[in-house]
């Protein structure tokens, strides 16, 4: 490995939105090799930071400087990593090492776009593919046409994400972790100088988040290329960074060797075990359901494959298993969003069990308005405020005054504190970290005061202690309103402190249901070696 050299200088940056300080004089460096890990609660500064980075034009710095130092080719303008003497990677000519006050620049400068160019980020709960094309397609996309031998090179980037055994699959039918994992292939197409990555494995199960963790560091380490990341998970924190930020309200809490700062950063975190609640008769059955859809490339696929189970009233259920297992496909087949191809999914609605394969609403299943479900990939409208992303745009109709109050009960449940409810209210979802969005986005549900409940990943962006609220959230809304869950997670401190019973899924099917504990026991849900994790993608 070359020598290490200053590639990013961050001095003393700051930021406000709205007034508010998000940043305060923030100073970093990046060297070739290194990875930087920012951890903190949602709303810490660390999404502003990497997002300055990245370059986007509205968190440009109020004040501090972002310096990044290239090699600029003399003859063919390239940029490549800052090693003094070292030729042009692309012509072979000539270079010099320069300082490149980013923000400096005009907007559309050639050496700005050169430099964004060559930042690769992977963003929170974003996948970006083309649903309809292919993963080899998809990879493809993000290669130049002009450059050599370009679908060998795909195929060795999905090789290298271990993705290989999916390239003619279509994006759309791919679970969460491996649209992930086509994502990092997407960004290293690139050839990036600066990797940039947020919350990059907070939904995935254990075994696809060391897959993604092993990926990362071993292209940062054999490209010498630097990287920073924003993560709530202490576990990612320790594994993958060289150094360590706790960021706090925009100011830097603590800084050095990583253990040292995750283990403080989690004192005081606690999750009770919730009791099982006084659950009534089931509400939601699944007979034999199966959900089997045809693709020209791969034949009959079977997303679920005879999965029966029942789910009694008040019941927090959930779902759990490895990325492909058939989870989501699952839940959307209980909100009526996927109609079983075989068998019977079922939801009762008052005394009137409800075939949800059969239309409905918008082609929907008919029991589909008392559901209320938080999407994985879930939207805010980004041009109204919070207050109207939680009235108007989703068609509760009720007087203003009323509309406020509901929405700041439902804030409050699910973790925001009462002396910041007026500013989040008046707040558009740009101006939010990522975690304030996904629990205004579940507070979305929670306001229509649904009968059942489907959470797909609710808490993978969330910290540790918001984590805790959201989980007295859902309780509390069981214990109050008589509401049932349906949980697809990868969380596994939420699902034993939260959930009543888990379903295990494999390959399309429940292979087991039992207590949170018993199942995430019998299955070592919190971890194994390589070879088991690279079987179970396989």
């Amino acid at each position: 490995m070359s020598k290490s050299v200053e590639l990013i200088t961050i001095e003393h940056v700051s930021k406000k939105f709205n007034g508010k300080v998000v940043l305060n004089d923030f100073s970093t460096t990046l060297k070739t090799g290194e990875i930087v890990g920012l951890i903190g609660r949602s709303g810490a500064g660390k999404s502003v930071i990497l997002h300055m980075l990245r370059g986007s034009t509205e968190y440009a710095p109020d004040t501090g400087r972002v310096l990044y130092h290239v090699n600029r080719c003399c003859t063919c303008g390239n940029i490549d990593l800052p090693f003094e003497g070292k030729p042009c990677s692309k012509c072979g000519g000539d270079t010099q090492v320069e300082t490149v006050d980013y923000w400096s620049l005009p907007e559309h400068d050639p050496l700005r776009e050169e430099i964004r160019g060559r930042i690769a980020i992977m963003l929170q709960r974003t996948f970006a593919l083309f649903g309809d094309k292919s993963v080899i397609e998809n990879v493809l996309e993000a290669i130049d046409e002009r450059t050599p031998k370009r679908v060998e090179k795909a195929i060795s980037l999905l090789e290298f994400v271990n993705m290989a055994h999916r390239t003619m699959h279509i994006a759309r039918d791919l679970s969460g972790g491996e649209k992930q994992r086509i994502v990092m292939a997407r960004q290293l197409a690139k050839d990036p100088l600066f990797f940039l990555a947020d919350e990059p494995t907070g939904t995935l199960d254990p075994y696809t988040a060391e897959i993604v963790h092993n990926k990362l560091v071993e292209y940062v380490k054999e490209h010498n290329i630097c990287m920073m990341f924003a993560s709530h998970w202490p576990e990612a924190i320790d594994r993958m960074a060289d150094r360590a930020y706790w960021l706090d309200a925009g100011e830097v809490k603590m800084e050095g060797e990583p253990k040292p700062i995750t283990e403080k950063f989690m004192e005081g975190y606690h999750f009770e075990k919730g009791q099982i609640g006084n659950v009534g008769q089931p509400i939601i059955r699944l007979d034999n359901a199966e959900k089997h859809f045809f693709s020209v490339v791969r034949g009959v696929v079977k997303a679920v494959d005879g999965v029966t189970f029942n789910v009694d009233e008040r019941e927090v259920f959930a779902i759990i298993g490895y990325s492909g297992a058939g989870k989501t496909t699952t839940s959307r087949m209980i909100a009526g969003m996927s109609p079983a191809t075989e068998g019977k999914v079922e939801v009762r609605i008052g005394d009137d069990w409800v075939d949800m394969s059969k239309d409905g609403v918008a082609g929907k299943g008919r029991a589909t308005p008392y559901i209320g479900v938080l999407h994985q990939e879930y939207t805010l409208y980004p041009f109204d405020t919070v207050l109207q992303n939680l009235s108007t745009c989703i068609g509760v109709n009720m007087p203003a005054e009323l509309a406020k109050m509901k929405a700041i009960q439902v804030l409050i449940s699910v973790g925001f504190d009462k002396k910041d409810v007026n500013r989040i209210l008046e707040a558009y979802p740009d101006t939010l970290s990522v975690g304030e969005c996904q629990r205004i986005a579940f507070a979305q549900v929670l306001i229509k005061e649904p009968r059942i409940v489907i959470l797909d990943e609710p808490t993978g962006t969330m910290d540790p202690i918001t984590k805790v609220i959201v989980a007295k959230s859902v309780l509390r809304a069981r214990e109050t309103l008589g509401e049932t869950f349906v949980v697809v997670s990868h969380d596994m401190d939420f699902v034993q402190n939260c959930c009543d019973r888990a379903a295990f899924m494999q390959n399309g099917k429940v292979v087991a249901i039992g207590k949170p504990d018993d199942i995430i026991k019998q299955f070592d849900l919190r971890g194994s070696d390589d070879e088991d994790i690279q079987k179970e993608q396989e």
